[in-house]
């Protein structure tokens, strides 16, 4: 099975969506409980939602499911928010904290370091590959992780989630016009919430890309999924006129996220 896609463009914002993939191999398909095999946790239809909308960004897209390997996870293991309910590199239970393994059939130490090899290091390889290629071509990057979860989780969060949820790593990880271009338009978006570095403060690729003394910033967008989708359970379908006005203030953070990363290629 194919582990990523790439669409490489000409403008210096990347896109990423390490969490929109549901291809499952056969033998770790086989080892997923009925829990597991919902798949309730994948970043439905994100990427479709943004596919369109700044002509010119590259694409990079993992493939495979987060249950197969988490390619938002540190290798190491370390949580990325220590004292917090959160999932591994590769989870043992969905967000609910419900197992996702049938018995004993939870990955060890030898299929976690498989599972690395074959989908996490290849994803990251693309990834990093399209940053040098970007940054090489302008001088300047921004990677943008595009992510969605579930507006109510009580396992990981007390009651509804913000629409948006902006990650910086408490402003570390971009140059602070890009971090105040993405608020201005959460705050000003009728009918919508957000937050800047609550919850979800910016996962491992934010933090691991993130370079901003070279000119490499990064940014991540957790959504809640009552923004865009028709519903939050099975079919997790995507409602096109639900998500139609969150999309346009989507653009417009993609295109002035453009605007400044321009500038900063001419050292303004």
């Amino acid at each position: 099975m194919s582990v990523f896609d790439v669409k490489s463009g000409s403008s210096p914002v990347i896109l990423a969506f390490p969490h929109t993939g549901t291809d499952v191999p056969e033998d770790v398909w086989a080892k997923l409980n009925d829990n597991g095999k919902i798949l309730a946790d994948t970043d439905w239809h994100i990427h479709e939602m943004y596919g369109d909308l700044l002509p010119g960004s590259s694409l990079v897209r993992a493939l495979f499911h987060r249950y197969v390997i988490d390619a938002n996870r540190d290798p190491s293991g370390q949580s990325l928010y220590p004292g917090q309910n959160t999932t591994g590199l590769v989870p043992d239970t969905d967000f609910d904290g419900k197992p996702i393994w049938q018995d004993r059939a939870e990955p060890d130490e030898a299929e976690i370091k498989r599972r690395y090899e074959l989908f996490h290091v290849p994803y990251h390889q693309a990834l990093k590959a399209e940053i040098e290629r970007v940054k090489a071509q302008h001088g300047v990057v921004v990677l943008y992780d595009c992510h969605s979860i579930r507006s109510h989780i009580s396992f990981l969060f007390e009651g509804k989630l913000p629409d948006f949820n902006i990650g910086t790593n408490n402003g570390t990880t971009c140059d602070p016009r890009i971090e105040q271009a993405v608020v201005d338009v959460c705050e000003h978006a009728n009918g919508f919430t957000s937050v800047l570095n609550g919850r979800f403060r910016g996962g491992w690729t934010t933090r691991h890309y993130s370079d901003k003394a070279n000119n490499i910033h990064t940014i991540q967008m957790e959504l809640a999924q009552s923004s865009h989708l028709a519903s939050e359970t099975p079919p997790f379908d995507y409602d096109p006129a639900h998500a139609a006005l969150l999309r346009t203030h989507l653009k417009t953070i993609l295109q002035n996220i453009e605007k400044i990363a321009f500038d900063l290629a001419k050292g303004n």
